[in-house]
């Protein structure tokens, strides 16, 4: 495991940018920060692979659209042979610059942020306050090293989690499943949602926390690797079995009355939004005993006091078990509130809530 920056120390930034007037930029933003110091700016995936061991950042940026070896292939090969923190820094209007980040997050990048454009542009101050947030953060998340996209993760200590298999006693079939990430969670839902069967007997409501503008781009990723259709969430929209709903950025995403979906600009919850708590905790409102709920890797807590909530109200709930959660924040925080009736490794999680989902003598 990468042991992170020592907390009195300043976090070394190594910039991977192959275009002269970003990466001139990425250094001006990241050059503001005082708990930031760049130990390296290089404009290929090569110059990158070249100098980390010499460098020894503790966190890189990574461009994703580079010359030669791209950005996707270079963070498979730092995550294989030196394990070190990458936060994806992409433009997000460019589908195809979406897809590879993605694809970049599944093998092992930890965030994606929004490319820095002119500094006379409306957004520069919020975005460029973002990638050194999203920089600092990330640079004390612990990595492990990778095996090529496609592998499994190692497991620092599934086996003992294996004793959360056991199916709860419920009164009901669930009716709503209700999942929720964020750092770590694009490849760990596309992992769990990919392994339901095409006839799952659920509609599937998901919060993912991601920079505004690049959920379009996540669902429809979402969307080309796992076998249920997943779309973005709509007010209004009555929700139907074996179909993926997706938060939009920025808003809550909530179960109403009747089965429908309900968008909100509430405030954030938790700083979050769209926070899996208020997801959760409509659930538990409007689904009760019916409801399920799973809560996956992520930073921080937010999700909990939901599932929490859930709980209480007889629905089945998961949290992801530490040998396998990228970061291990959000399902600890269950896990401390004894809100999560299971705590499984990643692996069994769609064949538990699969089960759930199916289990049969139940109306």
């Amino acid at each position: 495991m990468s042991d992170g920056p020592a907390a009195s120390a300043r976090v070394r930034v190594m910039l991977v940018e192959d275009s002269l007037v970003v990466r001139t930029l990425l250094t001006h933003i990241v050059a503001r920060d005082p708990r930031l110091e760049i130990v390296g700016a290089v404009a290929s995936g090569e110059e990158a692979l070249a100098a980390i061991d010499t460098v020894r950042p503790d966190v890189i940026s990574m461009d994703i659209r580079l010359p030669g070896i791209d950005g996707l292939e270079t963070t498979r090969r730092i995550m294989a042979e030196r394990p070190t923190p990458i936060v994806v820094v992409a433009d997000s209007v460019e589908d195809s610059s979406l897809k590879i980040s993605m694809n970049a997050l599944r093998a092992g990048a930890l965030s994606v942020v929004e490319k820095p454009v002119a500094t006379t542009n409306a957004g520069y101050e919020a975005v460029a306050g973002q990638i050194c947030t999203q920089l600092r953060i990330m640079a004390a998340v612990p990595v492990i090293r990778r095996r090529p996209i496609g592998a499994e993760w190692t497991s620092r200590n599934a086996a003992a989690a294996l004793r959360g298999t056991v199916l709860p006693a419920m009164e009901a079939r669930p009716s709503v499943l209700a999942i929720a990430a964020s750092t770590g969670g694009p490849p760990a839902l596309a992992k769990v949602i990919g392994a339901l069967s095409m006839d799952f007997p659920l509609p599937v409501l998901l919060v993912q926390h991601m920079g505004a503008a690049f959920m379009e781009g996540f669902a429809a990723w979402l969307d080309g690797v796992v076998g249920l259709p997943v779309a973005i969430a709509k007010e209004g929209e009555r929700i139907v079995p074996s179909r993926v709903y997706v938060a939009p950025g920025d808003q809550h995403l909530e179960l109403g009355h009747g089965r429908t979906i309900r968008i909100s600009d509430a405030a954030p919850v938790g700083g979050q939004r769209p926070a899996a708590t208020v997801l959760f905790r409509s659930v538990a409102r409007h689904a009760g005993p019916r409801g399920l709920g799973v809560l996956l890797t992520g930073m921080g807590e937010d999700g909990a006091l939901g599932l929490l909530d859930m709980h209480r109200a007889g629905a089945a709930t998961v949290a992801e078990h530490e040998s396998t959660a990228v970061v291990y924040g959000m399902p600890a925080a269950a896990v401390r509130l004894s809100a999560a009736g299971s705590v499984l490794p990643l692996d069994h999680v769609a064949s538990h809530i699969q089960r759930l989902a199916q289990a049969e003598g139940l109306s």
